[in-house]
């Protein structure tokens, strides 16, 4: 059954029209009235969570009608949040990492700029960027099944967002309980060392990784060095590992 996400209050019973996004898929799906789809919106506007069946009721030019039927609530809840902070690996990269870092459970994305980073992102081109990279998380949401759509934040560079976190022992927002960086420098610890039921950021850097200086910086913000095992992994790499060993 085809999957949409639907930034909308949803309720059983209720009849709506599609937002253009998703109205505009069913239209290229050539979907006809009484035909299902799956809706889904996080638990916007305190919401239910989960997802939601709905008929096609009513179609023209521009409008998709539908009625929300049966909630299903999700299965499982995420095992814990999970935040990533990375310096912008460039071309088609970020792409890739925004995509299968959404399908692996990621809870929240802090682009970064850092002093290696190729990409580097300001005024206009950066707000296309990051519409452009939600617009890849919602769809990862849809083909993957999850029903909540991880925040993808401003571009900061690495220095304004450590500035702007909560102490380091602070459980806050978007920031985790526990703080690790993904590096080689020794000694580092490994993954099995976090708490299984904590709060987890990590903060990985671009092609190259992060300079010596902003290792310092970080672990004087409370980043406790990670590693990854032996091999130097490549930057949009080494995020997804992290994720696939603690979520998956």
């Amino acid at each position: 059954m085809p999957r949409f996400y639907c930034p909308a209050p949803l309720a059983a019973g209720d009849l709506i029209d599609l937002p253009p996004g998703p109205a505009r898929h069913v239209q290229v799906l050539r979907m006809q009235p009484g035909q299902t789809i799956t809706l889904f919106n996080g638990g916007l506007a305190g919401g239910q969570a989960g997802s939601f069946e709905a008929t096609i009721e009513e179609m023209g030019r521009s409008l998709v009608q539908v009625r929300i039927l049966a909630h299903e609530a999700d299965p499982l809840p995420p095992l814990r949040p999970v935040h990533l902070a990375v310096g912008m690996p460039a071309n088609d990269r970020m792409d890739w990492l925004v995509e299968k870092a959404t399908e692996l459970g990621m809870a929240s994305l802090q682009p970064l700029i850092t002093e290696r980073s190729v990409l580097r992102l300001a005024g206009e081109r950066a707000e296309k960027k990051i519409a452009h990279w939600r617009g890849v998380a919602v769809a990862a949401c849809e083909q993957s099944g999850r029903n909540h759509v991880p925040e993808v934040f401003e571009v900061k560079t690495l220095a304004e967002w450590l500035r702007g976190l909560p102490p380091a022992d602070a459980n806050n927002g978007s920031v985790g309980a526990v703080r690790g960086l993904l590096s080689l420098r020794a000694p580092s610890q490994r993954l099995a060392a976090f708490e299984a039921d904590a709060a987890i950021s990590f903060l990985s850097g671009p092609e190259g990784g992060l300079s010596p200086a902003e290792e310092d910086a970080a672990i004087a913000c409370g980043f406790a060095p990670v590693t990854l095992g032996p091999r130097t992994l490549r930057a949009e790499t080494a995020p997804l590992a992290a994720l696939a060993r603690l979520l998956c």
